[in-house]
Formats: C-alpha cells, sequence, structure tokens
C-alpha cells in the first residue's frame, strides 16, 4: 500500500481558501484577522516547514506581542529565520503606521473622560519605550486633548524634575488642565515614592497656575496606574 502524505504548506497560496489571510481580509475586514495573520500578509510567503501564518506565530511568541516587535530593533527582528532586511522593513513600517494613526487626526481630537482614555491615548507608544519618558497631554475646557508633549526622557525623580517644565506648553497654548503619564520601562507601573512625591508638587503649582492636575499616569507593560484613582499625591 502507498503512503499519502499530506503535502506541507509553505505559501499562504498553499492554505485552503477560507485560511487565506488575504481572502478573510476582503470578505472579514482587518478586524477580524489575527495579529500572526496580519504579519502574513506583510510577509506574503514563509519558509520550508513554516508557512507565512506560522512565521507570524513565531515572531510574535519570541518577541512578546506586537509591542515587542515594536519595541525591538531592525537587527534583532533580521537575525530570525526567514526575515531578511525587506521582511523586517515592512513589518517596522507597518506598526510605525499604527503608532502614527494614534497621533494624527487633529479635527478629531479625543476627549479625556477617563484615567482610561488618557492611558489609551499614550500606552502603545510608551509601554515600548526602553527609557524613562515624561509627557504631559495639554486639555482645553472641555477636556479634548490640544497636544501632547514630551517634557523629559530619563529618569523621573523628584530631585531632577522642574515642575515649572511641565507647565511651560499648558501656559503657551492657554490649556485649560493636563494630564502627566511616564512610563516604567521595567514593565511594571506601581508608583514609587518619587512618583508620588512629583505628582504632589505638580498639583500644587497647578493650583497656583490654574491649570487643573486631572491625573498622574503611569504606564506598564499592558498595564498603567492612575495616582489620582489611587489618591497618591492627589488631595
Amino acid at each position: 500500500m502507498t503512503e499519502i502524505t499530506s503535502k506541507p504548506t509553505y505559501r499562504i497560496a498553499d492554505l485552503h481558501e477560507s485560511d487565506r489571510p488575504r481572502e478573510r481580509l476582503l470578505n472579514l475586514g482587518p478586524q477580524a484577522l489575527t495579529n500572526a495573520e496580519l504579519i502574513a500578509i506583510l510577509l506574503r510567503v514563509g519558509v520550508k516547514g513554516e508557512n507565512a501564518v506560522e512565521v507570524g506565530q513565531r515572531l510574535l511568541k519570541k518577541f512578546g506581542g506586537i509591542i515587542g516587535l515594536h519595541r525591538t530593533s531592525m537587527k534583532e527582528l533580521m537575525s530570525q529565520h526567514a526575515i531578511g532586511e525587506a521582511k523586517a522593513a515592512q513589518i517596522k513600517a507597518a506598526i510605525e503606521l499604527g503608532r502614527r494613526l494614534t497621533l494624527e487626526a487633529p479635527e478629531e481630537r479625543p476627549s479625556i473622560n477617563s484615567p482610561a482614555d488618557g492611558a489609551a491615548l499614550l500606552q502603545y507608544e510608551m509601554s515600548a519605550l526602553e527609557q524613562e519618558h515624561l509627557r504631559v497631554i495639554l486639555l482645553d475646557r472641555r477636556n479634548r486633548v490640544l497636544e501632547t508633549v514630551e517634557v523629559y526622557k530619563g529618569s523621573v525623580n523628584s530631585s531632577q524634575v522642574r515642575v515649572g517644565e511641565l507647565f511651560k506648553d499648558a501656559i503657551r497654548i492657554n490649556a485649560s488642565a493636563i494630564i502627566v503619564a511616564h512610563n516604567h520601562p521595567s514593565g511594571d507601573p506601581t508608583p514609587s515614592p518619587d512618583d508620588v512625591a512629583v505628582t504632589r508638587a505638580i498639583v500644587q503649582a497647578g493650583k497656583l497656575l490654574d491649570i487643573d492636575v486631572l491625573d498622574h499616569l503611569v504606564i506598564g507593560q499592558g498595564k498603567w496606574v492612575s495616582l489620582k484613582e489611587r489618591g497618591l499625591g492627589f488631595s
């Protein structure tokens, strides 16, 4: 009896039509696809032993999801089997476009109505940063975002942060309120004593300048903390 073996699937074209990412995107929309399927569309083909979807799954597992791919360097990405310069560039370009999408469309300024709204605006990018960055969201009287500015890069602690710097741009554009946010590269968003001390100083300065400090957010890996919700530094 002749043994029948299944044909290996190395290309998207080898998959059943209902399983092909491009056809699924056309029929169901991009929101229906997994992250691995979206990466597969960028890669187009796999390698011996892996189709494009499986290569996407491997990359996501290796680097810890989309955020991990965002954080990794081109060199690290190109060190992976089946990922050359062109494919690495396609992946990085697609992720960068997603990041920029959150920063554009000023005519559709988002409103910040909760700590979750503020975190959603910043978390995608800030959770991928390898150093601490402190940013300020500037808001109008209706809590609509006017601008987001970076004030510090490096360790955020009470001895280094000049509180006046946080309000310079708010005064420049006549913002009514601000939300302060910084990231913890460790991934753990638990506020430190310095975070609380800085928050207390910022809140007091805001009262003197008649600019409401609505919150201080600490961004971690897939998590965030609102110091206002926890009653830390706000009174």
